[in-house]
């Protein structure tokens, strides 16, 4: 059983079980400051999604209007042409060969890794290494393209990836504690409208079943949206 502190605790009491508005929720959120450092602040929604079917999954990426305020370690699979564009793009390692080797020997102090679709043959045996962390490049999170370049420069700069986990629920931090409530806000509705988008065809009933928002080390707040 997870035990949780005396602080998170006394922020718990703070709150009642209904629903606020998102702007409310995001106040409250902000409120809790309790920690020495700047939280990130998370949304979270509850899907009305069969996780175990393939074709109602929910996964890829969005750059959020007002960034997350994190600068993210980029590093790029891809053929020697590239190279110099994806290092301008803010990539700390770009190439191919001597790149996947150096990850099979086990280095992994990156966040995301971008790959073009020409190398992939070669970068796909990294798999078992890359994947559990959920580091491994896919179409459908856009780290597999033929703009490198690009998709390097937008994950640099804080493009966030997400993916249904096994309870039909999707997080994604949308920012930190010390942004402006607006700014929150505003990347909030930003990630709920991407998620409406992009809705599986073969989901059921009521899609987005609950949406809360919390900080890194204080409770969630149910949102009424």
């Amino acid at each position: 059983m997870r035990v949780r502190s005396k602080r998170y605790k006394q922020e718990s009491q703070q709150l009642n079980k209904e629903t606020v508005s998102l702007t409310e929720a995001v106040e409250k959120v902000k409120s809790f400051k309790s920690v020495k450092f700047d939280q990130s602040i998370e949304c979270v929604l509850h899907l009305g999604i069969d996780p175990k079917q393939a074709d109602q999954l929910v996964r890829g990426s969005i750059s959020l209007p007002n960034g997350i305020g994190k600068q993210k370690k980029v590093i790029a699979f891809c053929d020697d042409s590239d190279i110099e564009a994806a290092r301008k793009a803010g990539a700390i390692e770009a190439g191919c060969d001597e790149l996947v080797k150096k990850v099979t020997d086990g280095w992994m102090d990156f966040d995301v890794a971008i790959a073009s679709p020409k190398v992939m043959g070669k970068v796909g045996k990294l798999g078992r290494m890359l994947g559990p962390q959920g580091k491994m490049p896919s179409p459908k999170n856009g780290t597999v393209t033929m703009d490198v370049a690009p998709a390097v420069a937008e994950f640099a700069a804080g493009k966030v990836e997400f993916r249904n986990d096994p309870g039909g629920n999707v997080h994604v931090v949308i920012g930190k504690q010390s942004f402006a409530t607006e700014k929150l806000v505003e990347n909030f509705e930003a990630f709920v409208s991407h998620i409406k988008k992009i809705k599986p065809a073969a989901t059921k009933g009521t899609y987005i079943k609950k949406m809360c928002v919390s900080a890194t080390m204080s409770p969630g707040i149910t949102v009424d949206y």
